[in-house]
């Protein structure tokens, strides 16, 4: 039998594999010290720093050690500075790790990890103080950003000019894969010709709280190659890859690749010894892999169970070098998580944290000082070279200005006749390319397959279908064909398949071209509102990374009544109540529409800027009651009214109750109204257009925020302070607080159970929100 080989010899015999790294000591000094530092930062924000309160503060050390090869190969050797990366939540110290050594972070902040003011707990575009791509946080969410960052800079590149070139990475825990939001992105038909993204994909086969038993990295290459992306697999490494070439090398290859995950994992727990007994296994090449093992010293054995492709620079540096710039590339990294701790493969790691003697011990293994953890390299050493090259090749050209949109605040038309918001949506923007065509140039709409059930057929037909290449129409001479779908490069809405995460995705992107290349676009979504719950969360999140667009719900409401219950939302209303960075709008005439959605346009692509929400209805609504002033004075007094959040459509003298209406339900209030004055009962009627402005005008009144609020002196003047009606075709908590303005009695009528399938008199009727609904209320509430 031959003798053990040491690991230093082990390593030092060739592998096939070339070697892209002029400097791999180098390389691996920064590795090691990047996992030095993020450990670092978590050690200190748990147990150095000052915790008053005794509560969590938590951090993921072994989520980090996993990431830190492929980290640390793709930005000191790979990363362009055109590329943007999306990092995995929980591996934020690594980025916060690398931009130091980069000289992007200040050593100050190393010691504010999760500390308010400090290093954000996952990486934000908007709080953190270094350079972060892509803010992610929420499964899912943040992997597929690149590819919407992707198809939004395709969009700025042939509306608005060059952006240059770069590719959009995704560095991905395997366990975010199980959400659905990334295999909706994945598999919508036009990401098959992103060429620039990338995915990484973090195989350290552990979730929170296991080992994951079942996870098959063969049936995900197979998944993401059935999408038409390229699939690279990084399974071992160098030591490995040497072994296998040895007799019994192909036993233990296999042995190793059809070992259950948690066995496998199992082994990382073990001393050489155990290695010894348990990796041959019971199997007809188990002393195949017996004879093998035993040429291989104790350090060498542990060391070989470890060396995943993933933590193996020359391996990772390859597999980059590998990618297909003609179609979307997942690499698929094998690790270990907690690679290079002492929790290293412990199946419940996810959040411990190191003890100070463990940190003491990896000190002491790295050669660091655990007193004083923050060192830089010396600037003429190897490593210290190799930091300020690829600072030197990653830094960025300064973000042009934002250039100033004109956007008109009235367009000046009236409408007439009979009218829904919905179809009033698509008349705008119409307009719009008539009287403001530079700023209407840069609208995108995005919907997923309802462009023409949402009135944006006349919009498409106008404007086209944005496609990376044009694409033969081949109904363009088809009499009876009403919606034009040509695609080309210079078509202006968009059209993913029906996923309402990928939509909010994309607009988020889009309405984030201002920050990225200085270009502006103002993104419009539009979605059935029913399924705008399904968006909220991915849309919120794109607004707090910096997005800012526009998302349209419609039809809405309980007036969708033909649809019954599972089609009539009730909860949307109170969206903008809630919605950080968000103003809502429910019009209720087609003017309103134009005035609230040319607001909304006015504030997006700028750095004050904020997201809209407007909520439409298919209701078809006489346009006469709006009673739009003719005096350009007056009309203007109720655009800025509309724009604030609502303004009074009908005033009496010694009114005895308010009736306060929103939407689709101010037909219903204007009725009741005038039934009540027969009866000798006169009303008020209010039209709302923004509950979430008006709340904000009530808090800045109580000195609580620096809103205006003199929109409130206009609607509820003291002196007309009434007993109060509220309806809505939502919930009735949504106006609910307009009592509390002057603090009068009040009655909230709204939708707050499921709904009926009906006529639109049954269905508001069965509500409680139909006019002699009103009435009474109005009757029981007056002294």
């Amino acid at each position: 039998m031959s003798q053990p080989v040491s690991l230093d010899s082990a390593i030092s015999q060739p592998t096939g594999l070339p070697v892209v790294s002029e400097d791999l000591a180098a390389l691996e000094s920064i590795r090691q010290r990047v996992l030095w530092l993020s450990t670092s930062m978590i050690h200190h924000a748990n147990r150095i720093r000052p915790n008053l309160t005794g509560l969590k503060v938590g951090g993921h050390q072994a989520s980090c050690a996993s990431m830190v090869s492929i980290m640390t190969s793709l930005w000191f050797e790979h990363l362009q500075p055109g590329d943007r990366v999306s990092v995995k939540p929980h591996a934020s110290p690594v980025l916060h790790s690398i931009n130091y050594l980069l000289g992007e972070l200040d050593e100050k902040y190393l010691t504010t990890l999760r500390e308010f003011g400090g290093l954000q707990s996952y990486p934000s575009r908007s709080k953190d103080p270094d350079t972060v791509d892509y803010s992610t946080g929420s499964v899912g969410i943040g992997a597929t950003a690149p590819i919407w960052g992707a198809m939004a800079r395709r969009y700025v590149d042939t509306h608005l000019g060059d952006t240059g070139r770069g590719r959009q990475y995704s560095l991905v825990g395997d366990a975010e894969l199980d959400e659905g939001a990334v295999w909706e992105a994945i598999l919508d038909p036009g990401i098959a010709d992103l060429g620039e993204v990338v995915w990484i994909v973090d195989l350290n086969r552990q979730s929170l709280d296991r080992v994951i038993p079942n996870i098959a990295a063969r049936r995900l290459e197979k998944m993401f190659d059935a999408a038409g992306w390229q699939v690279i697999t990084v399974k071992f490494g160098k030591l490995l890859e040497e072994l296998f070439a040895r007799p019994g090398g192909d036993a233990l290859r296999t042995r190793i690749l059809e070992m259950p995950n948690p066995e496998y994992q199992r082994l990382l727990r073990c001393t050489a010894a155990e290695i010894r007994d348990r990796l041959p296994g019971t199997g007809p090449d188990s002393a195949r892999i017996v004879e093998l093992i035993a040429t291989l010293d104790d350090a060498t054995l542990t060391a070989a169970v470890r060396n995943l492709g993933g933590h193996d620079q020359q391996a990772l540096s390859q597999a980059y070098r590998e990618i297909d710039d003609t179609r979307p590339t997942v690499i698929i990294a094998y690790t270990i998580k907690g690679y290079g701790l002492p929790t290293e493969g412990h199946p419940q790691n996810h959040s411990a944290l190191l003890t100070v003697d463990e940190y003491s011990q990896l000190a002491a293994t790295l050669d660091m000082d655990a007193h004083n953890p923050w060192g830089r390299f010396a600037d003429d050493s190897p490593a210290g070279r190799l930091c300020r090259s690829a600072a030197d090749r990653l830094r960025r050209e300064p973000v042009p200005s934002v250039p100033e949109l004109s956007l008109p605040t009235d367009i000046g038309r009236t409408p007439k006749g009979t009218a829904t918001t919905q179809a009033a949506l698509g008349r705008v923007l119409l307009d719009l390319t008539r009287d403001a065509p530079e700023a209407a140039g840069r609208v995108v709409t995005v919907s997923p397959d309802v462009s023409s059930t949402t009135n944006l057929g006349g919009w498409v037909n106008k404007v086209g279908v944005w496609s990376a290449a044009e694409r033969h129409n081949w109904f363009a001479d088809d009499p009876e064909t009403i919606m034009h779908w040509n695609e080309r490069p210079t078509g202006q809405h968009m059209e993913l398949g029906i996923a309402e995460t990928n939509l909010v995705g994309l607009i988020g992107e889009l309405g984030a071209t201002w920050s990225r290349w200085g270009q502006p676009l103002l993104p419009i979504g539009v979605l059935y509102d029913p399924f705008v719950e399904r968006a909220l969360e991915p849309w919120s999140y794109g607004i707090y990374a910096g997005g800012q667009s526009i998302l349209v719900g419609t039809p809405s409401g309980v007036t969708l009544a033909a649809e019954g219950g599972a089609h009539q939302s009730i909860k949307t209303p109170s969206i903008g109540l809630e919605q950080p960075g968000c103003i809502s709008y429910e019009p209720a005439f087609a003017i309103d529409v134009e005035w609230t959605l040319l607001a909304s346009l006015a504030k997006l692509g700028r750095p004050d800027g904020t997201s809209a929400y407007l909520r439409l209805s298919t209701r078809p609504v006489d346009q006469t009651l709006a009673a739009v002033p003719t005096d350009p004075a007056a009309r203007e007094r109720r655009r800025r009214q509309v724009v604030a959040g609502g303004y009074p459509i009908r005033r009496r003298d010694d009114a005895q109750v308010t009736i306060v209406a929103m939407g689709a339900m101010i037909t219903e209030a204007l009725a009741a109204a005038a039934r009540l004055e027969t009866t000798g009962v006169r009303a008020d009627v209010l039209c709302i257009t923004s509950p979430g402005l008006l709340f904000e005008a009530w808090q800045a009144r109580q000195g609580r925020t620096s809103a205006d609020s003199w929109i409130l002196d206009q609607l509820f003047p003291t002196d007309r302070a009434t007993p109060m009606v509220t309806v809505l075709d939502g919930h009735p908590h949504t106006l609910a607080f307009l009592a509390g303005i002057n603090r009068v009695r009040s009655t909230h009528l709204g939708v707050s159970r499921f709904g009926q399938v009906g006529s639109l008199d049954d269905v508001y009727r069965y509500h409680g929100i139909d006019t002699d609904s009103i009435v009474t209320a109005a009757l029981d509430i007056l002294p």
